[in-house]
């Protein structure tokens, strides 16, 4: 049976999916709450969010993501950091999740990705579990209700956590599967409850398809000076470097907090909420996103809570360090109304240096940024990943190797042209460590790189004097308002010197093996950063 409001010629069976039980077409929160708790998926926490354990995943699986190996897609992806999968064993796994789910009540949310109607795409999300369908509601952007009666997917994803994989019948690694089929225009994740595959996968798919138009697909955040769109600002980086954090500046306007687009017209927003990390969260720190812990419908994922009172533990890591909120973006109370903003005047590069070697902020040439962002270091934070325990230096190429389909290059091909053409001013950021490694130092302070990062947008930045790096040659200020002139200067933050001077020529080391890889592809200024 079908409830909800859906475009009457494109329903599910229309698309061959067949003998379901009750489907919920586009039910707004109210509804998907009461039937995630008659489901027991999860309990009703303060303010009406909802919470939700995830069980044994409680971060995303990269090595189970595959893509579709076919003649149209076979020169465009990056095997190397792509798996492929067959047809015959996608067309096996399709059908044998299709018999698994016959007779099930499926709920489905016809979305957005894109808030740019003139390159949005639009998406079918069918989930099995009721809050799925609340957590992507969030995080896609939702349609004028009118619009619904003529929707018609562009790709459709269908979520499946009760149903295993068969690696040998299927072609993939585990019982856990995200399986991405570009030609049937059709995403398919099984074995795993952790809500970020939605999300995660509909990015992956983006970054596919918006090169080809030259938008530059970037996982990054994004706001703009209030009442200024011209001035933008994007914050590249990996989970845990701070993107949503620092991004939700109550000065500034919030255009969004993770995916965004790049296009001849300015900066667009992919979603239509926010994902937001929730360890250690404070009203003090950060009141924006604190306060949405306490809001209707708010997905509030594996954190610990009183069974009684349902008030929240930001500080038990017990289920995972990885515990999170999601939320619309218009719960953030300086967010942009149209999630769009102009060309980037600033492009902020994070990194969580677990090493303690980097410097609270640096800025880049052209080139620098073209290398660091092909670079893409930073440390995995605890629980983003399955096995991840403590901070784990890593290189993820454009600050966001498992969501790229294509090679490196031409994502930063792209970044490098576009920078050019619109003279931004790069920069790169470390949250991570100071004073020390991880163990011995300590994170960088909020408040120093929430100065520093308004000092670099407003422009004061550029006023002070600079010294270069002897060890990246990139250049970085002797001092900054409000910023305790030691913090600058990495070195003089640690006790032993001669322990930071050895721990920055492993650094250095590591960051020209791992670049070796891409010199063949690069232009002769960045190799020449490069080779030293």
């Amino acid at each position: 049976m079908t409830f909800g409001r859906v475009n009457p010629q494109y329903q599910l069976e229309d698309q061959g999916i067949n003998g379901l039980g009750n489907v919920y077409y586009n039910d707004f929160a109210p509804d998907l709450i009461a039937a995630a708790l008659k489901r027991n998926e999860g309990t009703l926490g303060q303010g009406g969010t909802f919470l939700v354990s995830t069980g044994k995943f409680t971060g995303r699986s990269p090595k189970d993501k595959h893509v579709v190996y076919t003649d149209k897609v076979a020169d465009h992806i990056w095997w190397d950091n792509n798996a492929k999968m067959s047809p015959e064993g996608f067309d096996r796994l399709r059908d044998d999740m299709l018999g698994h789910m016959c007779g099930k009540d499926y709920f489905v949310q016809d979305l957005i990705a894109g808030s740019d109607p003139l390159v949005s795409i639009n998406v079918r999300m069918v989930t099995e579990l009721a809050w799925h369908g609340l957590f992507i509601r969030h995080m896609l952007r939702r349609p004028e209700r009118a619009a619904l009666d003529q929707f018609l997917p562009d790709f459709t994803v269908i979520n499946c956590p009760s149903f295993q994989a068969d690696p040998a019948r299927h072609d993939c690694r585990s019982e856990t599967v995200i399986a991405m089929n570009f030609d049937q225009k059709l995403i398919l994740i099984g074995g795993t409850e952790y809500a970020g595959e939605n999300k995660k996968s509909v990015f992956t798919l983006l970054n596919y398809l918006l090169p080809e138009k030259n938008i530059m697909p970037m996982h990054c955040s994004a706001n703009h000076a209030t009442g200024n769109p011209v001035d933008t600002a994007v914050f590249f980086g990996l989970s845990g470097t701070g993107k949503t954090t620092l991004s939700a500046d109550p000065l500034r306007t919030l255009i969004g907090d993770d995916e965004h687009g790049w296009s001849d017209r300015g900066t667009f927003n992919f979603e239509g909420g926010c994902y937001a990390k929730t360890i250690n969260l404070s009203a003090e720190a950060e009141p924006e996103i604190y306060a949405t812990t306490r809001k209707f419908g708010t997905v509030i994922e594996n954190m610990v809570f009183d069974a009684d009172t349902k008030e929240l533990d930001f500080d038990d890591d017990s289920l995972t360090a990885n515990m999170r909120c999601a939320y619309p973006l218009e719960y953030i109370a300086n967010a942009s109304d149209t999630a769009l903003g102009g060309h980037p005047k600033n492009i902020i590069m994070l990194t969580c240096d677990a090493f303690g070697v980097l410097p609270p902020i640096a800025r880049l040439s052209p080139a620098q940024a073209m290398y660091h962002f092909l670079s893409g270091f930073t440390s995995k934070v605890a629980g983003t990943e399955r096995g991840v325990t403590e901070p784990e230096p890593t290189f993820s190429t454009c600050f966001g190797a498992p969501f790229m389909p294509r090679r490196p290059e031409v994502y930063g091909n792209l970044l490098r042209s576009k920078i050019a053409s619109h003279g931004a001013t790069c920069w790169l950021v470390n949250t991570g460590w100071t004073g020390g490694a991880y163990g011995t130092g300590q994170r960088m302070p909020i408040k120093a790189t929430r100065a520093l990062l308004t000092a670099a947008l407003n422009g004061s930045l550029s006023e002070v004097e600079f010294r270069k790096d002897m060890n990246f040659g990139f250049d970085v200020p002797m001092t900054a308002p409000g910023v305790d002139q030691q913090l600058l200067d990495p070195k003089r933050t640690w006790a032993d010197e001669a322990a930071y001077e050895a721990q920055a020529q492993n650094l250095v080391k590591m960051f020209a093996d791992n670049f070796e890889q891409y010199v063949p592809f690069i232009d002769e200024d960045v190799k020449a950063i490069a080779i030293g």
